[in-house]
């Protein structure tokens, strides 16, 4: 099995070497990088499996980093942020990161995380490199879902609106399909964590908001119901 490449950009010193060490422990390749022109330079020449930004480096900030290397790919990017309650933490999450954790953190929680986004990465391409992972239940349903103008190929991993191709991260897609496998049917936010975050545990529920929104900024905003005090639900 090929050893999973971790792109990590920290301007601290203490924290790169140890955050590096950690993860080359649990199997890890690993390229540290002090900030974020070296950073994306790295990605360009590397393309690692998943990227960990911190949001405040110097030259290019987590978050502009983020943006850039959601412009070239899809690959899975955690940010780290200091404070839990920092407006740094929507903005990367806006720009296009799946995820993020807090500092400081426990080694063995990241090294979590990044597992858990991982999974879901596999799991948004299939275990066998193209299929999706579906419930039994579902292999059996039509492979292309259809909600008025909005066409989901859950064989293909594609989506159309109105006959154009609409560009998906993995995180995204994986979110309009638990909508899509249940349209009119109200998800809540702790449900969406658990089933696209893979969480079992509970989180930052800003997480399922933020790429709701940039979901529906993609597939329309009128798509995407919000049910006050409950969750979300796909209009069908």
């Amino acid at each position: 099995m090929a050893e999973t490449h971790v792109l990590f950009v920290e301007d601290d010193d203490v924290i790169r070497e140890a955050t590096q060490l950690a993860l080359e422990r649990d199997g890890f390749v690993v390229t540290a990088m002090p900030d974020g022109l070296a950073g994306l330079e790295a990605f360009r020449a590397n393309r690692p499996d998943i990227a960990l930004l911190d949001v405040m480096v110097p030259g290019l900030d987590g978050v502009s980093l983020c943006r850039r290397i959601r412009d070239e790919s899809t690959v899975p990017v955690i940010m780290l942020s200091a404070r839990a309650d920092s407006i740094d933490v929507v903005l990367g999450l806006e720009a296009g990161a799946d995820d993020y954790v807090t500092k400081p953190f426990d080694g063995a929680v990241l090294v979590a995380r990044i597992r858990a986004v991982l999974r879901r990465f596999g799991h948004a391409s299939g275990p066998d490199g193209g299929k999706p992972a579906v419930a039994e239940a579902d292999e059996a349903a039509e492979a292309v879902l259809r909600f008025g103008d909005l066409e989901v190929d859950t064989e293909g991993m594609e989506v159309r609106k109105g006959g154009e191709n609409v560009a998906l991260t993995p995180t995204e897609m994986r979110l309009l399909l638990e909508f899509s496998n249940a349209p009119g049917t109200v998800l809540s936010r702790d449900r969406l964590l658990e089933r696209v975050w893979d969480y079992g545990w509970g989180g930052d529920t800003r997480v399922v908001d933020v790429h709701v929104q940039r979901l529906r900024g993609k597939i329309g905003q009128d798509r995407i119901e919000t049910v006050r005090g409950f969750g979300y639900k796909l209009r069908g």
